[in-house]
């Protein structure tokens, strides 16, 4: 893969390829995300609980500049998710001011802050319900029926939880410079870049073991040997191909997906023949595998499905609003992909 390819180019579609148009992201206002909290503020605590209304600007720029306008290092500010740049986003952060006043907190460059609160807790890395996503897409190409018809069997049977092409980075580049970090040739400065770099690996795997199960045409169904997951939560277990009406049954509602392998040092975790073909697709890829490995990275668990929630949608002439919810760690890209080409 080359740094001008789109990652997600050659994957498969699940209900085909879109044969529609539109314009997105024309403006940043086209784009709206607002972060669902897991926790409200509880009003006490050394950390400051920060909800700010960002615009072009990336998660990372906003918390440098709350950093320095508080006087306290990066590393004490954190967030619960990153949020696209190209886009108008509402986010919370949490700035760790032990022993410290309130600043006066109200904006800085690209972002203004909406809300300030006291709490006793580090905000954590996935700590939010989710996200609300409101786009609009312009110049709309295609048949209105076709494009309805594609979102109503999105919000039923949802879409393959591909990683977005955020995850690998804005040139498409972080799995080359991943692999260079492996073979000593990329110098990583900070944790915070190795993190990025290991994350766009395991997703490159794992966007490529979901295509595998897309292609098979099985990616929302529940086969022997596959680790199930909750809906809602990180919670999972592996299905011995017992109880299989209940389970059928709990696939069908959303309830219950299938998982693919985000990769590290236990391998698969799967069974039987999922096992094999997970580690048959992990296999075209032997310096990812190896340097997850070596770089002491645990197996993980993440949905083949992605559910789409309070899913609606209004046209206003050749213009479509579009407007849902998604779980923490998806991607509205994710979901634009299985409805229209983006122009």
């Amino acid at each position: 893969m080359t740094a001008t390819e789109d990652p997600l180019a050659a994957l498969p579609y699940a209900f085909g390829a879109p044969c529609v148009r539109a314009l997105v992201r024309s403006t940043p206002e086209d784009f709206l995300v607002t972060e669902l909290p897991l926790v409200e503020p509880d009003g006490n605590g050394q950390h400051l609980l920060v909800r700010v209304r960002k615009r072009n600007c990336t998660t990372p720029d906003v918390a440098r500049e709350l950093a320095q306008q508080c006087g306290v290092a990066r590393r004490t500010v954190s967030w619960a998710g990153l949020k696209d740049r190209q886009a108008v986003a509402e986010q919370w952060f949490s700035i760790d001011l032990a022993g410290r006043p309130d600043p006066g907190l109200t904006g800085g460059r690209g972002f203004e802050v909406l809300e300030v609160q006291r709490h006793g807790r580090k905000l954590r890395r996935g700590a939010l319900a989710g996200n609300a996503f409101e786009l609009l897409l312009r110049e709309v190409d295609g048949e209105r029926e076709a494009i309805e018809a594609r979102l109503a069997g999105i919000s039923k049977s949802g879409v393959p939880n591909y990683f977005g092409p955020q995850r690998f980075g804005r040139r498409g580049d972080n799995v080359e410079q991943a692999l260079a970090m492996f073979a000593g040739k990329l110098r990583v400065r900070g944790r915070e870049q190795r993190s990025i770099l290991l994350s766009a690996a395991r997703s490159h795997i794992f966007n490529a073991i979901l295509g595998e199960r897309v292609s098979a045409d099985d990616w929302n169904h529940a086969l022997p040997g596959d680790v199930l997951q909750w809906q809602g939560s990180r919670s999972h277990f592996l299905w011995d191909g017992s109880e299989t009406e209940r389970i059928e049954t709990e696939i069908a509602a959303l309830e219950l997906h299938p998982t693919g392998a985000l990769w590290g040092r236990q391998g698969s975790q799967a069974t039987d023949d999922m096992a094999e073909r997970e580690e048959a697709v992990a296999g075209r890829y032997p310096e990812l595998v190896q340097g997850l490995v070596d770089a002491g990275m645990d197996s993980d668990r993440r949905a083949l499905r992605l559910t789409v929630s309070q899913l609606e949608w209004h046209w206003e002439e050749d213009t479509l609003r579009l407007q849902f919810e998604l779980p923490p760690g998806a991607y509205a890209t994710t979901v634009l992909r299985e409805v229209l080409i983006v122009t």
